[in-house]
């Protein structure tokens, strides 16, 4: 009989961060005698790259705070980082990794073997393909903002004055922030998205919102936009071109255009991939035997509509490091949850959240839904600094909640998360009615935002209430509009022809509204709206009752988010589409 002792599983880690130092240090919770070794080509293993924008203004003062663990940190409990080694090849069949070693300032190869290999190799920013790019980058006045040294080289640039004019090329989560904290600390900032709107996630009724807030902190936005060159200026500064022939002058330049999964030794090691992420099973393990993967550069099926994709937010990476680590080592292992894409940003004094499900993930999907959105103080009106919340979430024809997202000053972040937790329970919209949640004047209401929004969608679902959308206002020539604010509302604008009945004298005059829409045979749709959804809603239900009661069938539905959601919904070209009484009357 064999007694001796079994060699100690040698577990490689490729990539630390997020997700990989969360497997390693729940991994050597779960195996003291396992030898672990962490492999990094950066200089820094942990760190917390979310914070990386808010060091630019000097908010998060010493740069030395984002380096949350060092590797001599991991070394009393076992686990052995190395920085500076680059993974340039995977055998699957041997086993072993190959590394560039270049941190000790001894260029090197090694051969590293495993016996267990979990793969966190994140993303790589996407550059544009612009002349003029890499000497920018060579010069250290274009960086990407990925890395530690990326923040305060850029925030000692600002610091000592080197950099007073910025362009952050993309408009996501981190070009935004950097915009921000850049025009905080005082620099004229130009931002260039390529698609329409700034925070693509975002729907493009709150994207505006954010927007405008940008603009007010003087961050100049440049939506539709593509750099075409790079080069230097006359004056000794740098110029950042755009497809159009606009020219902004750039003492800094952000690139912030995304990444992309950094797997490319992996997939030609026969690592599965789609569209560069690692695909996983529920567990975390890859289509090689031996070989598990987490993080942004894996790909798996989401919450709300199944559709495989990367997840790049730190939360989901840093839990799934736990899970697999489970999955690997441990017993009675939890399943990976399907991704649910709950992220916050601030910008300025507001806050943008958003979790499931978009409109163009659910159209892409084919998924059927309705759009609710409502505009609720954050907690109680008659408590001093009432702000709206501008509410938006996404219900199936059952009433499951398929996302939401929501923009404000304050409190939004707790409602998404409210609802992020109601997704994830199962929860359908009209359970959203029965939270039992905190309330007291400073911190919501009787009926919070997120009751409200189950009473809506209840409605809906329940056919109470029919809804039309912002969306539809260019294509209303053939429908009665019918605005039931009071008169010095309407004289900021309405649509053109709309019949003006404020609410509380609508059942007093509702013959005008039936002679408006005409006889049964062909009667014009009435289409209700009001400032911000309540008015005509409740004014959709009394002409809905009213027409029943005389034995008519009328097409009636109330805007959604009414006239606050249709000014967001048009931006800076509503102006052209609304009307005043006194033009209308000219």
């Amino acid at each position: 009989m064999n007694n001796s002792p079994q060699p100690a599983r040698r577990i490689v880690v490729v990539g630390g961060v997020a997700g990989g130092m969360s497997f390693a240090a729940r991994a050597r919770r779960l195996d003291e005698s396992a030898a672990i070794i962490v492999l990094d080509r950066g200089r820094h293993v942990s760190f917390a790259n979310c914070g990386l924008p808010y060091h630019l203004d000097g908010e998060i003062a010493d740069g030395s705070a984002l380096t949350l663990r060092t590797p001599e940190s991991f070394r009393p409990s076992g686990i052995d980082v190395r920085t500076g080694h680059d993974v340039v090849a995977l055998d699957p069949h041997a086993r072993t990794l190959t590394v560039e070693i270049s941190g000790d300032g001894d260029p090197r190869t090694e051969t590293i073997a495993y016996d267990e290999l979990l793969l966190s190799p994140g993303g790589r920013t996407v550059l544009p393909d612009v002349d003029g790019l890499d000497a920018g980058f060579a010069s250290g006045r274009v960086r990407t903002l990925r890395t530690v040294d990326d923040a305060t080289g850029l925030r000692a640039d600002v610091a000592n004055g080197r950099a007073r004019t910025a362009v952050v090329v993309g408009a996501g989560f981190i070009g935004l922030e950097a915009a921000e904290t850049l025009a905080e600390a005082g620099l004229d900032v130009a931002l260039v998205q390529r698609s329409g709107q700034i925070l693509p996630p975002l729907e493009r009724e709150l994207a505006h919102l954010v927007a405008a807030e940008a603009e007010r902190l003087g961050v100049r936005i440049l939506t539709g936009r593509r750099l075409r060159a790079y080069r230097r200026g006359t004056d000794g500064g740098d110029v950042v071109v755009l497809d159009d022939g606009t020219e902004l002058p750039a003492d800094a330049t952000v690139i912030a255009t995304g990444i992309t999964p950094d797997t490319d030794v992996f997939a030609a090691a026969g690592v599965e991939c789609d569209a560069g992420a690692i695909l996983t099973d529920e567990h975390g393990r890859t289509s090689v035997e031996h070989v598990w993967a987490v993080g942004d550069a894996t790909a798996r099926p989401t919450a709300v509509t199944g559709a495989t994709r990367a997840t790049a937010l730190a939360g989901p990476a840093n839990r799934a490091g736990r899970l697999v680590a489970d999955a690997m080592l441990g017993e009675n292992a939890r399943p990976l949850p399907p991704a649910q894409g709950t992220a916050v940003v601030r910008v300025g004094g507001l806050t943008a959240a958003m979790t499931g499900a978009n409109r163009a993930e659910l159209d892409a999907a084919g998924t059927a839904y309705e759009t609710l959105h409502l505009h609720p103080l954050q907690h109680a009106g008659y408590f001093p600094g009432a702000e709206q919340i501008h509410l938006i979430v996404h219900i199936g024809p059952s009433g499951r909640l398929l996302g939401a997202q929501a923009v404000g000053r304050d409190g939004v972040d707790k409602r998404i998360d409210v609802i992020a937790t109601a997704m994830r329970g199962g929860l359908g919209v009209a359970d959203l009615i029965d939270l039992d949640l905190a309330y007291a004047p400073p911190y919501g209401s009787a009926k919070d935002p997120v009751n409200f929004a189950g009473m809506l969608g209840e409605n809906v679902t329940g056919g109470l209430v029919r809804l039309w959308h912002a969306a539809e206002a260019e294509e209303l020539d053939a429908a009665l509009v019918l605005d039931v604010r009071n008169p010095d509302e309407v004289a900021s604008g309405t649509l053109p022809g709309a019949l003006v009945i404020p609410v509380n004298e609508l059942r007093s005059r509702l013959g005008e509204v039936f002679a408006a829409a005409g006889h049964d045979d062909d009667a014009r749709p009435i289409r209700v709206l009001c400032a911000s959804g309540v008015r005509s809603a409740a004014a959709y239900r009394i002409v809905v009752q009213a027409a029943a009661a005389e034995g008519r069938a009328l097409d009636v539905a109330t805007l959604s988010g009414g006239m606050l959601t249709l000014r967001a919904w048009y931006g800076d070209d509503v102006d052209s589409l609304l009307t005043t009484p006194e033009l209308e009357a000219a």
